[in-house]
């Protein structure tokens, strides 16, 4: 593998210079900005340092084809005249340090990966996946790859990078939790934005548990700002025969959570904005334990932007959020905000619905089904 380095004034001069010294196979490594020149560091001038690499035993000279006894074919690895073996050798030891030296780099250095690590980088931008989260990933497999020996004579495939990509993902994701409710809790507090699907979510849950997990279920809603999304839930429990009471005060909720003492499960309807006030949260918190008499959801639509569920993740911190359920999977095609709450925010996911269908359109998830999301099914690429 030859690497070489060029110092230009921009990129299509760069291009220029890679294609006539390398060829048109070569492929940009590296690129960043760096001041030369200048006195006592003044009047520096910005450049633009590419490295770029070939590789000559995959991309050889034609030549006018010949017999080749068998006896003459002496090394699979086949080295242009003058390199021996040990110097492919010290070519990808310098092209391992290339990549040892992307720790210390910033993402904006990194606008040209080899193929074919750019389209898994392109796969993983597309789906939105986090800047910080696709630099990791790429470092992994950039490492990964060239740290093998059969990078000497192998070029790695898109398959064989996503395969490694899965690995990873794995592993990274093991520590988070995933999957639906435990009924191991009476109590399950959903709490949510206006708009995001929370009370069909709900209605989800119930059916599914009822119907399904053959639990016996009761709703309260807290919830009574709004009067249509009350009334919705209303005909969701007589729809599936369960009880609903509405809690308009901290004393309503106690005189609730008294009558279903005997129910496997509660789901609770939660006004988002009572849970910014933390007078609020204080009150109820005397009434159940959130840490061991519930579990906290909180729902997030997949259409939103990642920022924006950041934001929505920090106002619910005034109690422990065990899990998110994402809404809307039906209307996006970039699920990578489910990866970066899950990765940069530490919390579990339980579900994710995909459509307004009670109960059918909710799917309770596996860190397989996450990875498949990002990464495609592996038959798939």
């Amino acid at each position: 593998m030859k690497v070489k380095k060029y110092v230009v004034a921009s990129m299509s001069e760069a291009m220029q210079k890679i294609r006539t010294e390398l060829g048109e196979d070569a492929v940009i490594l590296n690129s960043k900005e760096i001041e030369t020149g200048g006195i006592l560091g003044f009047f520096t001038k910005k450049q633009l340092e590419v490295i770029a690499a070939i590789d000559p035993v995959r991309v050889e000279p034609r030549r006018t084809p010949r017999a080749v006894k068998p006896k003459q074919i002496t090394h699979h690895l086949n080295p242009e005249p003058g390199q021996t073996n040990q110097a492919l050798l010290d070519e990808i030891q310098q092209l391992k340090k290339l990549i040892q030296g992307i720790n210390e780099q910033s993402s904006k250095a990194l606008q040209d990966y080899p193929e074919p690590f750019q389209s898994v980088d392109q796969m993983l931008f597309e789906q939105e996946v986090s800047e910080m989260i696709r630099l990791e990933i790429m470092k992994y497999l950039l490492n990964s790859w060239y740290n093998q020996e059969r990078a000497i004579t192998e070029k790695p495939t898109k398959d064989t990078l996503l395969q490694q990509a899965r690995g990873y993902l794995k592993k990274e994701l093991s520590p988070i939790s995933v999957g639906g409710i435990s009924y191991q809790k009476q109590f399950v507090n959903i709490v949510g934005p206006t708009g995001v699907g929370k009370t069909t979510t709900i209605a989800k849950l119930a059916a599914h548990s009822v119907l399904k997990k053959q639990k016996k279920v009761a709703l309260i809603t807290t919830d009574t700002y709004r009067i249509a999304a009350v009334e919705q839930l209303k005909t969701y429990a007589k729809i599936l025969n369960i009880p609903l009471e509405v809690a308009y005060s901290i004393d309503d909720f106690k005189k609730a959570k008294e009558l279903f003492q005997h129910y496997d499960l509660v789901l609770v309807d939660s006004a988002g904005r009572n849970f910014r006030n933390s007078l609020y949260v204080e009150e109820l918190a005397k009434i159940i334990d959130f840490h061991t008499e519930a579990e906290n959801y909180l729902v997030l639509s997949l259409t939103s932007k990642y920022r924006d569920m950041k934001a929505i993740i920090e106002q619910f911190s005034l109690i422990p959020l065990q899990r998110i359920v994402f809404t809307k999977k039906d209307e996006t095609v970039s699920y990578g905000a489910v990866l970066n709450v899950m990765l940069e925010q530490g919390k579990g996911v339980a579900y994710l619905t995909n459509g307004q269908n009670v109960p059918d359109d909710i799917m309770e998830v596996d860190r397989d089904m996450i990875i498949e999301l990002i990464l495609g099914a592996e038959n798939d690429e």
